[in-house]
């Protein structure tokens, strides 16, 4: 009988031991857990790795703790490993779309990231294995990209290892790994306008595109990309679309720019004929002010006329008229609309724009 309950009781052992294994505790060693993600153009870029800490270690990091090149690191398979990229568990980084990096094509994916360390220098490695422990496991014949950079020394030592985006733009950033005195830094970069097309066409089939207006910000962004094949396609839906499709200002005016932009003169005129009318105070103002920019003077003040025809004595419709007139070198006209739009004026900085408008009129300047 005590036998029985001798062999209970180590059963119960070896069961809470099994089950404590799976609570949550700290990484080992007190190496932190963290990811960082950020997003270029539409591309999220996200980094999960653990931080391991400098802990007193100056100087003995690089080409110590980190060791040099390739190694057998003594357990696992691999006898020629890289470093992880940071402790624990494989560094991952994952790409939702193609990208380049250091000029290099990379597929949208996850990989395990590794670096080999070199002398002022490191070659990144991006695995297509991205579950393995570390880089115990790691396999060359597994690499999807290499590519090697500059390291670059640090001013302030960083004690807890991290990775960071830094000078950003719309197509690209740098990614820089950063612990104790050094800095390995590498450029991403990605086709912004074909990964947003991408995503448009993706969306519009689903329920994002259930409105002209979806259509609309599609076709404008495909013209402006020269696009134009997508761009006509997306615009006629964005007017005649079944159950989408809708005849207002913003889907004629533009089909209409996309026609200018094709040089169908002829078609784009009769397109905005047809708009102009069904066009709101405030978008008639806007488009206007958009004429101007494109230094089309003579047609931007035939729009703001129509405007204050459709809508008198508005502050907007003025100031419109007041934007014409001084485009086409009118400043007296201009002039007298602005003083028109002074005591309309709905708030303390309008009114001192205003002010200012008469002042550079009453000296012949333009206010444009």
């Amino acid at each position: 009988m005590k036998f029985k309950i001798y062999l209970a009781a180590i059963f119960l052992l070896f069961t809470i031991c099994a089950i404590s294994q799976s609570l949550t505790v700290p990484p080992n060693g007190g190496n932190k857990k963290a990811s960082v993600s950020e997003r270029i153009g539409v591309t999220d870029v996200t980094i999960h790795y653990d931080r391991p800490g400098v802990k007193g270690r100056e100087g003995k990091i690089w080409n110590g703790l980190v060791h040099t090149g390739f190694t057998d690191l003594g357990f696992g398979t691999s006898k020629a490993a890289p470093w992880r990229g940071g402790a624990n568990e494989n560094t991952t980084i994952t790409f939702s779309t193609d990208v380049t990096v250091e000029g290099k094509p990379l597929a949208a994916g996850t990989y395990g990231f590794f670096i080999a360390m070199g002398n002022g220098d490191a070659t990144l490695i991006f695995s297509n294995n991205s579950t393995s422990w570390g880089s115990f496991f790691y396999d060359e014949k597994e690499d999807a990209l290499r590519v090697t950079v500059k390291t670059e020394p640090l001013n302030e030592s960083v004690e807890w290892l991290k990775y960071e985006f830094m000078n950003e733009t719309e197509n690209s950033a740098v990614i820089a790994l950063m612990w104790e005195k050094l800095k390995i830094p590498f450029k991403v970069e990605v086709d912004y306008p074909k990964t947003q097309l991408a995503l448009f066409k993706k969306e519009l089939r689903s329920d994002k595109g259930f409105t002209a207006d979806a259509w609309v910000q599609a076709a404008q962004f495909a013209a402006a990309n020269n696009d134009m094949e997508d761009a006509e396609q997306w615009s006629d839906y964005s007017i005649n679309g079944r159950f989408v499709g809708e005849r207002n200002f913003k889907t004629l005016t533009t089909k209409a720019m996309i026609l200018e932009k094709e040089s169908k003169t002829a078609e784009a005129d009769a397109q905005m004929k047809e708009a102009l009318p069904l066009g709101t105070m405030q978008e008639l103002h806007n488009y206007g002010k958009q004429l101007i920019i494109e230094r089309k003077p003579k047609e931007a003040l035939e729009v703001f006329k129509l405007n204050a025809q459709k809508n008198p004595g508005q502050f907007t419709t003025d100031m419109g008229l007041v934007r014409g007139y001084s485009a086409n070198g009118d400043y007296k006209n201009a002039l007298k609309y602005a003083k028109l739009a002074q005591p309309l004026a709905p708030n303390k900085l309008n009114k001192d724009a205003v002010d200012k408008m008469i002042e550079d009129l009453s000296a012949g300047k333009d206010i444009n």
